[in-house]
């Protein structure tokens, strides 16, 4: 009967770090951090220079570097929090390429916990509510930083170091 009784404490315990650990990302409780990084001064003049050769100059910088454009600001009293799931569409490019290196277009879009996307993405995406879309210039060190990112096949769809662009299409959040 002891046995029994420390198995079913051993069970109690377990249950309850399990739930401690599945609800962090509660409204008043979020356990996610909020990244306090910021580009270096270098991949800024990098993007100038790029926006500057492109004739981009409608952008608006976020205090940690990103640069974007609110194509539509959406409706509602708010965005998204880091605790939020997003359902959005996307699609994400490499600096100076036409060609998407990853997308996802569907109606609902697809569903992401804020607080684990890069930190360029949770910097930003909280500035527009849900139905709005927004335009995305995020540097390495807030993006993939030194992470070369593969496909499927082992394929090196993007470098290592790359300045990418998001078009993010917010469909909701919860």
């Amino acid at each position: 009967m002891i046995y029994l009784n420390k198995q079913v404490l051993l069970f109690g315990a377990l249950l309850l770090l399990l739930c401690s650990c599945f609800s962090g990302c509660v409204k008043d409780g979020c356990n996610i951090p909020d990244p306090s990084i910021t580009s270096a001064s270098s991949e800024d003049d990098y993007m100038r220079s790029y926006f500057q050769s492109n004739n981009l100059t409608d952008l608006l910088k976020h205090p940690s570097g990103v640069y974007y454009k609110i194509n539509t600001p959406g409706s509602g009293t708010q965005g998204p929090g880091l605790c939020n799931t997003i359902f959005f569409n996307y699609y994400a490019y490499k600096f100076g390429s036409g060609v998407a290196f990853d997308s996802y277009d569907q109606p609902g879009g697809t569903g992401f916990l804020l607080g684990n996307l890069i930190i360029g993405v949770k910097k930003v995406l909280p500035l527009v509510k849900p139905g709005g879309s927004i335009t995305m210039y995020i540097p390495p060190s807030l993006a993939y930083g030194n992470e070369t990112i593969k496909d499927q096949n082992g394929n090196v769809i993007l470098p290592a170091n790359s300045y990418i662009k998001f078009d993010i299409s917010l469909v909701s959040f919860q």
